[in-house]
């Protein structure tokens, strides 16, 4: 998958400076030649400032003056492992490596032969080496500990070699692929819109936009196009993350913008069919230090984002932030463990049913460089994380991975060197059944409109878990179009709200908690103005049949009509109760009172007062449907909210 170190602006290069050998000695160093070693001094100042083409020329010249100078060929190593050019950079450790007989330089060759197999895919190798330099090294400890890691790394990526289950894999179709790098892919919940970042060539100075790639009729991917000009500028916009609904976008950007520090998160809202100009994240998420590679939960309210600011548990780290209730970004707050470590996490990537963290790491057990981990959700806390394993991880480096809310696809970016530079491609990944998340999502989507005018309105729409009577999604509908889309996950009973203010709010009821069936879901809403006469049906009162006693899982409704009261005090309210014509009359009639008693008993004992309030029941007289099919009569059976 391509790699970070390309793509992340503002950040310096990681250079792989290993032991020095005391370099800087002359006595020390294994040639006589003067010249060489000349040569060889000022090969590393092009090498520490990544000018590999001068560094290896003065390197190779310094070797042709002395065939055996042992370190010369350490620091062409150490060049071609800077440039990722790992089989020659094995070749120059090796061959000097055969010019050494002092343990102590020795043991300096054995850590990097260790990582350099390990990246490699050599594990047998890797485990040799590594394991020798353990032995050896008794001072740097640091350094020891690496290599234990890198040593576990070798053993477990040589036990789970084989690949677990048979994924296909293809890469997107040269119209999607169609730039010298595409990075960082997200998509919007309906798996019509393909948002990553571009980048015209293959160096750091070349320009990196934000495009969309949209479906045609045949399901196709069409060209990528800006998604927005007033998104993309004649500077670098980097990674970014996109909600469900695709009318929330986060993205990165290092210069040309009014910033904190060297790399901040910005914002910016679709409002119809044109972007917002983006406003920067504030000094709430952002800091002095870097910010990049940002990931949104499906409704736009919780933010996830790699920082190397201080207060971390290692260099990179996962840290988050959540949209407060006068929609302002909180203070960001580490992630902590078990998600972080003392080495480096980044690429976070949240799941559409907010249970599972996807990220990649180099601090866990894994191939070797970044893998893809998952951690999954238990209550406010993160279970240790897993390794994805193969195909999806490799002794390469692995990020940048997206999976859709079905979880049955995913998709990343892969790196491959051509010539002197790299190359990267999208690509698509079928994810088999027995290693989807356990928790798929769903969406439903529709218009909010006014139900007089049919105008279209910018109202709330709240998701409750009934089972916990927990909010667990907020979204707002497009002030323009009235659109709004919602993620609704397996495992769960929810209650549906849009709210407005001057309007009666309406529910919907949708229950998930054994659901199987995941097909998009179109439900509009007609919302009436909170005046005399009008009504709403309240979907999330429930009884047990021929019972009036309400159950328990109804609370999440009462208490949705406690707050509507509180805030509308002058409004007088009819609490009625329906039934169907199951039964006769007279037990409809009663059966319908003293529902809709046990209503308005819950609301005065809650603190509502009586004079706002009154009750009555309708029995079968007030059919909303026919009474001649299932469907029908469990409409007929409700609990309506009218103000008086």
């Amino acid at each position: 998958m391509v790699s970070v170190e390309n793509l992340v602006k503002g950040l310096a290069v990681l250079v792989l400076l290993g032991v020095a050998l005391n370099a800087s000695a002359q006595a020390q160093l294994s040639t006589k030649s003067k010249k060489a070693i000349e040569l060889y001094n000022e090969a590393d100042n092009y090498r520490v400032r990544l000018q590999h083409t001068q560094a290896i020329d003065l390197l190779e010249q310094a070797i042709a003056k002395d065939k055996n100078f042992a370190e010369a060929y350490y620091r062409l190593g150490l060049v071609y492992m800077t440039m990722k050019n790992y089989p020659t950079a094995i070749l120059n450790f090796e061959k000097g490596l055969s010019l050494t007989i002092d343990p102590r330089k020795q043991k300096v060759y054995w850590f990097d032969l260790g990582e350099a197999y390990l990246i490699t895919g050599k594990y047998d190798q890797a485990i040799q080496y590594l394991t020798d330099f353990i032995a050896a090294e008794k001072q740097n400890l640091q350094k020891a500990e690496r290599a234990n890691q890198l040593l576990n790394n070798a053993n477990f990526a040589k036990a789970n070699a084989e690949i677990r289950a048979a994924f296909k894999i293809r890469a997107l179709s040269d119209t999607v692929n169609s730039f010298a790098m595409q990075y960082f892919p997200v998509l919007t919940a309906d798996q019509n819109e393909l948002i990553f970042t571009r980048r015209l060539g293959t160096g750091g100075e070349h320009d990196e936009d934000i495009v969309v790639s949209k479906k045609d009729k045949e399901g196709k991917w069409m060209a990528p196009e800006s998604i927005s000009k007033n998104i993309n500028s004649s500077l670098n916009e980097g990674t970014c993350t996109i909600s469900a609904d695709g009318r929330k976008l986060i993205f990165t950007s290092c210069v040309g913008r009014q910033s904190l520090g060297s790399c901040d998160l910005y914002e910016s809202t679709k409002i119809g069919n044109e972007w917002t100009i983006p406003v920067n994240l504030g000094p709430m998420v952002n800091s002095a230090e870097w910010e990049s590679q940002p990931a949104l939960s499906a409704d736009g309210r919780t933010l996830y984002f790699v920082s190397d600011r201080r207060g971390g548990y290692g260099r990179r780290d996962i840290w988050v932030t959540t949209l407060d209730e006068q929609g302002q970004w909180t203070k960001a707050r580490n992630l902590g463990a078990p998600i972080n470590s003392v080495h480096d996490e980044i690429s976070p990537f949240i799941h559409a049913n907010n249970k599972v963290l996807y990220f990649a790491s180099k601090g866990h057990t894994g191939f070797g460089g970044y893998d893809i981990f998952y951690s999954e959700k238990a209550g406010d806390s993160w279970l240790p994380p897993v390794n994805m394993g193969r195909p999806v991880n490799d002794y390469e480096d692995q990020f940048s991975f997206f999976i859709t809310a079905d979880g049955a696809k995913g998709y990343y970016s892969h790196e491959e060197l051509v010539g002197s530079g790299t190359k990267s491609k999208l690509y698509e990944i079928a994810i088999p059944p027995d290693q989807q998340v356990k928790a798929k999502s769903n969406y439903v989507r529709g218009l909010i409109i006014d139900k007089r005018s049919k105008s279209p309105l910018r109202a709330r729409i709240e998701l409750f878990n009934i089972a916990t009577n927990q909010r667990e999604a907020l979204v707002e509908s497009d002030s323009l179009t009235g659109e709004y889309l919602m993620i609704l996950t397996q495992g769960s009973e929810y209650a549906l709200y849009v709210n407005k203010v001057g309007y009666l709010f309406t529910s919907s009821n949708f229950n998930y908690a054994e659901a199987t069936d995941l097909e998009p879901i179109t439900l509009n809403f007609e919302l009436e103005k909170a005046e005399k006469g009008s009504s709403v049906v309240l979907r999330n009162i429930f009884f047990d049949t021929d019972k009036y006693d309400l159950k328990d899982k109804s609370i999440t409704e009462l208490q949705k009509i406690i707050r509507f009261l509180n805030e509308n005090p002058a409004v007088r309210v009819e609490i009625g109760g329906h039934t169907d014509n199951v039964g006769t009359p007279t037990y409809n009639q009663q059966l319908s009172e003293k529902r809709a008693l046990s209503v308005y008993n819950y609301l005065v004992n809650n603190g509502i007062k009586k004079e706002k309030l009154s009750w009555k029941g309708y029995g079968q007289s007030s059919p909303k449907a026919s009474n001649e099919t299932d469907p029908g009569r469990q409409e007929n059976r409700r609990i309506e909210f009218q103000i008086k």
